[in-house]
């Protein structure tokens, strides 16, 4: 106990000196100012209103159901469900760790038992979860304020409902990590997260296809009071449902089974554990890189969000001089995903297009959300672009000595990037065509909208950065180079777009009009950039 009542002091002494930097300087109080006043004027605002009694909340009134309400607690369960199954099988491909560097560096030397840090710092951890369920219910608080009698009890279950999920699944983590380091058998628990999504994604189409319209069946057996009984999600939301139900013993009773979870885990981990200072130290060290990645105090290089980092390869040479950019980027590429040419996460979202297009018949919504996320990944595209030439080959020296043109060492640079857009493309709009019976001309369209629209990104940062010399040019004229492009531009184009999609209401028609206007773009501002890169020599990128 003398362990935990110290690690308690230090924690207590890192808050008081958080908390002296904040009246050091009170501007960091801003954010939670303006989140409480935001709560205490939607609360006041909509006191005075008439509120729903809960009474009168019944799905099943007359014979008929809410298909509304069924829907948004369907759609916020697979959410969730989601969400936790995606850290389950993260859990088998990541090491996990609860510790900083300062604690590796502290505490690990330190004469203290390694289970009573272990138990103490995953306590510890439902903290965070506590400061992002305090977030929700200022939201959702303010928000239920006008329907809901939304009392002290009301938001002590919600607080704990949506606190509880997020801090139980690390545990559960740590324990599946726990297991795979003791006995080696992390294929067999990833294999049954497996059946259990592949079940869990039955339980939700069945019943859609069940139903007369797709939609009406998809949540019915999910959004089913029955469906409280599944660990965690349900729990929370049976917890989170006192406000409707005002059953407190029923939500009592779940947060007895988020108790008894909590022991068993723990004891599991500390039986199972053992001395885990060296396991955790690499994963320890990983998550720091990364914290100082996102926060800016190191370098994001390229294998940053690599899948392969480790991955042996042998790849035959694909030549000499600026075909080495290609080699080079098909090599990076292949250690960055699972294949070169089409990884995980464009496959993951070219099905997403695809199900959107397939949902499109079944009366789940129209044609607009599908159209409306091609747009989307035409923009994601020229965002890339932008972000292609930060971190590319032009920041290395060698760029300049490879002995060839300036337009076969760009056109080398970007060959693998434009290949995989159209061949993402075409995986995308092709399914996507014959399943939502849309024009087929989209099938051309679409896949030259999102190279011209990456080479426009590309370029519309290249230029300015390779173009101007002095640091002040880049931060006083690199703002009006890229506001000029999309004022006389992107804009123009993009608004005759939707006059012609407006007069016509065909999409592929005003596509194409944005389409044209991207190609003319993107002509121009590559033949500027291949100028401009033989101003490169002697310059510093």
């Amino acid at each position: 106990m003398n362990e935990i009542r110290l690690l308690l002091r230090k924690d207590l002494w890192i808050l008081k000196n958080n908390i002296l930097l904040i009246f050091r300087n009170p501007t960091r109080l801003i954010p939670y100012a303006v989140a409480v006043g935001y709560f205490i004027f939607i609360y006041t605002r909509r006191m005075g209103r008439d509120r729903v009694s809960t009474e009168e909340i019944n799905l099943d009134a007359a014979g008929e159901v809410d298909f509304a309400m069924q829907n948004l607690i369907g759609g916020v369960t697979i959410l969730a469900l989601g969400f936790l199954m995606f850290q389950l099988y993260r859990a088998t491909k990541n090491n996990v760790t609860f510790f900083k560097m300062a604690d590796v560096n502290l505490l690990f030397t330190a004469p203290v038992k390694p289970e009573n840090l272990l138990i103490y710092y995953m306590a510890r951890s439902i903290l965070p979860a506590l400061g992002g369920s305090l977030f929700f219910l200022v939201y959702s608080g303010g928000q239920m304020a006008r329907d809901f009698e939304l009392g002290a009890l009301g938001a002590i279950f919600l607080l704990l409902g949506f606190a509880l999920f997020f801090f139980m699944i690390f545990p559960l983590r740590f324990l599946i990590y726990t297991l795979h380091t003791r006995f080696g058998i992390v294929e067999y628990l990833r294999g049954g997260i497996v059946i259990l999504g592949v079940v869990l994604a039955s339980v939700i189409l069945i019943p859609g296809f069940m139903a007369e319209k797709f939609w009406q069946g998809l949540f019915s057996w999910i959004a089913s009071p029955w469906f409280d009984l599944f660990p965690l999600v349900g729990w929370s939301r049976g917890m989170m449902g006192y406000f409707v139900t005002q059953n407190w013993i029923l939500s009592v009773g779940f947060l007895v089974l988020y108790g008894l979870s909590y022991f068993t885990v723990v004891k599991l981990v500390i039986r199972y554990s053992g001395y885990y200072y060296e396991d955790v130290l690499e994963s320890t060290k990983s998550n720091e890189e990364k914290l100082e990645k996102a926060l800016g105090k190191r370098e994001v290089t390229e294998d940053t969000y690599s899948l392969n980092a480790k991955k042996q390869l042998a790849l035959p040479e694909f030549g000499v001089g600026a075909k080495a950019f290609y080699w080079r980027n098909y090599v990076h590429s292949s250690r960055q995903d699972f294949h070169p040419l089409i990884g995980v996460y464009s496959m993951g979202m070219a099905l997403l297009g695809i199900l959107f297009a397939g949902l499109s018949n079944f009366d789940w919504f129209s044609h607009k959300v599908l159209y409306f996320y091609l747009c989307f990944m035409v923009a994601f595209y020229f965002l890339a672009g932008i972000g292609r030439a930060n971190i590319g080959d032009l920041k290395k020296p060698w760029f300049i000595l490879v002995p060839s043109s300036w337009a076969s060492k760009f056109w080398n640079m970007i060959k693998l990037d434009l290949v995989q857009t159209l061949i993402f493309s075409i995986l995308l709009i092709v399914p996507s065509v014959f399943l939502a019976q849309i024009d087929p001309w989209l099938i051309l369209i679409f896949p030259l909208g999102m190279i011209f629209s990456y080479l426009v990104g590309l370029a519309i940062n290249l230029i300015p950065q390779v173009g101007l010399e002095e640091g002040w040019d880049r931060i006083l004229i690199k703002p009006l180079m890229i506001g000029g492009i999309f004022l006389f531009g992107l804009i123009p184009f993009f608004i005759l777009s939707v006059i012609v999609l407006a007069l016509t209401d065909q999409f592929f028609l005003g596509m194409l009009v944005m389409v044209l206007g991207l190609g003319f773009i993107a002509a121009i501002l590559i033949h500027v950039t291949l100028d401009i890169l033989k101003r490169l020599e002697f310059k510093e990128i």
